[in-house]
């Protein structure tokens, strides 16, 4: 591959993962503790991700266990839990706080079918956003160096490839998280 599409390919890798991170934060009715990545807690006036202030298990298939290391941030915890956009209500003993999810019912499951498209079409506007920004500069690459149209051709070529293959990339991600999702 020529090096001058690295860059490129950096970015739609780039693209790739954040739609990943993105279906990870998305509940498909089974525990997932990825979805509590994003909560910080306010451990002695600096914001932590939970999962550096206590041990997260999934000790059944619907149950997020949270165990803090000190009894004192229970409290925290559960105030992170409650005002984010999980949609869970915590519930704690005093030592533990256990998320319960839900059965999905199966329009909720459509929903986020819906969501996981979206989020990957964003996600295929964004990759070929990154394909028109490197097909103008091999444009003006061409114009401005001593570079033949044969060249320039390549390189496009190149990037169109590139492109196709991230592209497929995005439609497996969707077709398996919408699967996934769609599981009862």
């Amino acid at each position: 591959m020529d090096e001058r599409l690295i860059p490129y390919q950096e970015k739609m890798e780039k693209t790739l993962n954040n739609l990943h991170e993105e279906y990870a934060s998305i509940r498909a009715g089974r525990a997932n503790p990825h979805i509590l990545d994003k909560l910080k807690v306010d451990y002695y006036g600096t914001p932590s991700p939970i999962q550096t202030v206590a041990n997260v298990s999934v000790p059944e298939a619907r149950i997020i266990q949270i165990q803090p290391w000190e009894a004192s941030l229970v409290k925290e915890i559960e105030k992170a839990i409650l005002t984010s956009d999980i949609g869970i209500n915590p519930t704690n003993d005093g030592k533990v706080i256990r998320l319960v999810f839900p059965e999905l019912t199966e329009e909720r499951r459509k929903e986020l079918v819906k969501d996981v498209k979206k989020h990957g079409e964003d996600a295929k506007v964004a990759t070929r956003n990154i394909r028109r920004d490197g097909m103008d500069a091999f444009k003006k690459l061409g114009k401005s160096e001593d570079m033949s149209e044969d060249a320039v051709a390549d390189l496009e070529d190149g990037m169109q490839k590139l492109t196709d293959q991230f592209i497929a990339k995005i439609d497996k991600a969707i077709e398996e998280k919408s699967k996934e999702i769609l599981t009862v």
